[in-house]
């Protein structure tokens, strides 16, 4: 008996198993098609990637950067507000950028 428990003598912890999966990626992909008399009624693809960021980008997988909701883009929000609200003072005929009164009551 050498004192080691199983899990350290495999070396196949979950610590490694996950660093590995992170590191390679791991995808998973499958269908699921509803037909009635040979009438497609539904069909459903999914597609699930499993990595690390760093092999994410590698593969060119990039949408949560450019995802308003979890980017940090609220900057180009507020200039973009701010920019929409000085049109709209504009269009409504006030010049100084804020909506009139009437806009905001309706």
């Amino acid at each position: 008996m050498t004192g080691l428990s199983p899990r350290q003598e495999g070396g196949d912890g979950l610590a490694d198993v996950l660093e590995r999966v992170l590191d390679k990626g791991l995808v998973i992909a499958g269908d699921i098609q509803v037909n009635l008399l040979d009438i497609e009624l539904l069909t459903i693809k999914i597609r699930l990637l499993v990595a690390s960021v760093d092999k994410a980008k590698e593969m060119g997988i990039d949408w949560w950067e450019h995802d308003p909701t979890l980017s940090s883009s609220e900057r180009n929000l507020v200039e973009e507000n701010e920019r929409l609200r000085h049109r709209l003072g504009e269009l409504e005929g006030t010049g100084d950028g804020e909506p009139s009164s009437e806009a905001e009551s309706s």
